[in-house]
């Protein structure tokens, strides 16, 4: 077998170091790695939110969870509170980890709905351990809630993207992973179309056996050389803009992400430790960039300590994410706007895909195409997703909600909200991100109640299940309140 020798990463980043990083750990032994970058081009730099699978990435690593946080100004995220989404006024919590407890064959919230729909006032979050502790802006790690069968709290974080990529880079280059300063000038092909070298402004050649793109939206390899093609989702999602501004921090630093609807589109708040991220993002359709601007200035928290920055974009994913012997990660492979945070996740997959299906230099076929049937699977359902919190929204203020509400969805999406408008019943297909307590949050939250409840959950008196909920709500407000402040929990890391 003729195994990969080099592997030339096109792009630094988050996206071109995470890369780098996971390679120089996993098959450092068996082939160079070496990436190219220029300082001289900006990164992107919105996902700073993730989601917990960050947790595994940093953990194949071996990073030490403190030193992460302290080298990146890190905070904790447990999860993203909408504000406006359901309809002007409303909020709710998409918080991670579970939702109370789940008895036999039925799920949690099945036993909420049940006394919900018989009257009940309780909120779907009184039963979120995440809710309960971010609501007073607690955290401290824990596995378990003592003494119970409940899980404990699950947590991802905030960070400076450009700091954590250059504490990737530091990683990498201390695992021999090389890096040169430059900017590619044009792109050698051989008789098959394969990448056979890139060439740099100053001449210098670069050859490789496997090319990673992860040159941003401009696909440098995948599409300007590749022509791999993209598929255009605004119909589905008509956000095409964002400007991005940091300011200053608030006195409580919050462990989690507000995503706040505005007229047409919606603005992201990120708390870090030495500033808050703040972006709206909005669709060009339906408001000028001056308009959009005004009223990104007029709801930050503090000072301003950058200047308003637009990003362009259009969500969707190419065609085909690997293409003969170059593979796409991060921007040049696709972009979801960054709703649920789900950017540097899709990095993540998209290398833990790359590492299961890593090739030689024969680039099977086979190994290609499930490349690519998993990427497009992993990018339409977290599109679903997505589409789901603006069209199930009962705003009508502006054009664009109500644009949002009559807009057509994808089959698989109108399917699952006829499901549960039912009897609450989701399924989750295969491996897909979001998980039935996500979904379910979001639809609750913005206001799509079942008509009915599973069935099953009446094979527990209406007695047993009020008295199953009330004590799930006290477990979880008393445990809540004997962690850590936030703050607190973070002056400890650099102690």
């Amino acid at each position: 077998m003729r195994n990969i020798k080099q592997v030339v990463i096109v792009g630094g980043g988050t996206a071109g170091w995470m890369t780098a990083a996971a390679l120089s750990k996993v098959v450092g032994a068996l082939v160079k790695v070496v990436v190219i970058e220029s300082d001289q081009i900006g990164t992107v730099g919105v996902g700073e939110a993730t989601i917990p699978s960050i947790r595994l990435f940093n953990n194949l690593l071996g990073l030490d969870e403190n030193e992460f946080l302290s080298k990146t100004k890190g905070t904790i995220k447990l999860g993203i509170e909408f504000n406006h989404w359901g309809k002007e006024g409303d909020a709710y919590m998409h918080a991670f980890g579970n939702l109370g407890l789940d008895l036999g064959m039925v799920k949690f919230y099945q036993y909420w709905l049940k006394r919900k729909l018989s009257g009940d006032e309780s909120s779907l979050w009184d039963y979120s351990f995440n809710t309960q502790a971010a609501k007073i802006n607690n955290f401290q790690p824990t596995e378990h809630i003592e003494g119970t069968p409940l899980s404990g709290l699950t947590y991802a974080f905030h960070f400076d993207a450009g700091l954590y990529a250059a504490y990737l880079r530091e990683f990498s280059q201390a695992k021999s992973v090389c890096r040169i300063e430059g900017k590619i000038e044009r792109v050698i092909q051989d008789d098959r179309g394969y990448i056979s070298s890139v060439v740099l402004e100053n001449e210098q050649q670069i050859e490789g056996d496997l090319f990673i793109d992860c040159s941003g939206f401009n696909g440098l390899l995948i599409e300007q050389t590749l022509k791999a093609g993209y598929d255009d989702w605004r119909h589905y999602l008509p956000c095409d803009s964002a400007i991005a501004m940091a300011c200053q921090s608030s006195e409580e630093v919050l462990p989690y992400t507000k995503a706040t609807a505005h007229g047409a589109g919606w603005q992201w708040r990120i708390p870090l430790q030495h500033r808050i991220g703040n972006g709206h993002v909005f669709c060009s359709d339906y408001m000028s960039q001056d308009v959009a601007e005004q009223i990104l200035v007029r709801n930050v928290d503090g000072k301003p300590l950058t200047e308003p920055k637009l990003i362009k974009f259009t969500t969707g994913m190419r065609k085909k994410a690997w293409v003969k012997n170059c593979v796409a990660i991060g921007l040049s492979g696709g972009f979801m706007e960054p709703l649920e945070s789900t950017g540097i996740h899709l990095i993540q997959s998209g290398i833990s895909r790359l590492l299961t299906l890593f090739p030689d230099q024969e680039f099977s076929t086979q190994d290609i195409d499930e490349f690519n049937k998993q990427t497009e699977f992993e990018f339409t359902s977290i599109r679903d997703f997505l589409i789901l919190h603006y069209k199930a929204t009962q705003r009508a203020d502006t054009e664009f909600w109500r644009m949002s509400q009559a807009m057509p969805v994808p089959d698989s999406l109108a399917e699952r909200i006829e499901l549960f408008k039912t009897h609450g019943r989701i399924f989750r297909n295969n491996d897909e991100l979001f998980t039935d307590v996500g979904w379910v949050q979001v639809f609750i939250g913005q206001g799509v109640m079942p008509n009915k409840y599973h069935p099953i959950a009446d094979s527990i008196s209406d007695d047993q299940v009020e008295k199953f909920l009330a004590d799930l709500k006290q477990i979880y407000a008393r445990e809540a309140g004997k962690l850590l402040k936030h703050s607190d929990y973070l002056a400890r890391l650099s102690v």
